[in-house]
């Protein structure tokens, strides 16, 4: 397998691909990132080689991928639908296309996880978090909006329905050890632990025949993952509600503040959404 991607950096290592975005700071979901994130997809269902295994992390310590980039909604879209065409442009269907690849996938998140970034993360097979630095959230209803890209799929099926409705409607930020407890990750290890856990764990299985490994998880993808009927309607829904005027004015006062750059905003967007100086 050939990987030579801009804003993704790559090693293959004992049937393991480990996968590190370094798209800036914030790894925002936008053009480059997702255009990337598309082609290392494609490759794993054409010509996967000896990857058994794929390892996500990001280069930036504050943030696994803090959001899509809400400047570029159209164009990251269309990049997303070089995935699956035009009838599902949308980063939403592109994420459950990466649900259901057919390798094992293993999101190791330190920092922040929020909106499209945690969506990345649900979207693959297995979340291990840093106690100390991970942060996860969908703060897309405090602009009006809902996460547009399998977020409400993923959490009702892991969360259940109360914990699922306080965790989007809240918009608020929860830590790796809530999120442990709501199911939302697999695991929340030690920050010295992270690594080392997570690396034997994907060479364990990258070590392990791979028919069965695949055919367990299609098992289980058809009984746990939402349909793509259901991915498409968030989607809509998403791209219909973030256009709205007051969805506008939310996202234009929290870009007034600092949103889409490293800071304070950033750092603590869970607070920042609620804190709007006008009518809901």
């Amino acid at each position: 397998m050939s990987v030579d991607l801009p804003s993704i950096r790559t090693r293959l290592e004992s049937g393991v691909l480990f996968a590190t975005l370094d798209a800036g700071t914030l790894n925002l979901l936008g053009v480059d990132l997702v255009h990337d994130l598309v082609s290392l997809v494609d490759m794993l269902y054409t010509e996967p080689g000896d990857v058994r295994v794929v390892v996500i992390d990001s280069a930036s310590p504050d943030y696994f991928s803090a959001h899509v980039d809400l400047t570029a909604v159209p164009q990251y879209t269309a990049e997303a639908a070089k995935a699956g065409g035009p009838g599902d442009a949308s980063l939403g269907m592109f994420l459950h296309k990466l649900a259901r690849v057919p390798v094992i996938t293993i999101a190791k998140v330190r920092g922040r996880a929020r909106g499209g970034g945690n969506e990345l993360a649900l979207a693959c097979d297995m979340i291990f978090a840093s106690r100390e630095r991970a942060i996860f959230g969908q703060f897309e209803a405090g602009t009006g909006a809902l996460p547009g890209a399998g977020g409400v799929q993923h959490l009702a099926r892991r969360l259940g329905r109360t914990r699922a409705i306080e965790a989007i409607v809240s918009a608020d930020d929860f830590d790796a050890d809530t999120a442990e407890r709501y199911g939302w990750i697999n695991r929340a290890l030690p920050d010295a632990e992270l690594d080392g856990f997570v690396e034997q764990l994907a060479t364990r299985i990258a070590g392990f025949p791979p028919e069965g490994v695949r055919a367990a998880k299609q098992v289980v993808n058809d009984l746990t993952l939402a349909s793509a009927p259901h991915v498409r309607s968030d989607a809509v829904t998403f791209q219909s509600l973030i256009a709205r005027p007051k969805s506008r004015e939310r996202l234009d006062h929290l870009a007034g503040r600092g949103l889409q750059s490293p800071g304070e905003l950033e750092r603590d967007l869970g607070k920042a959404v609620a804190d709007f100086p006008g009518d809901s």
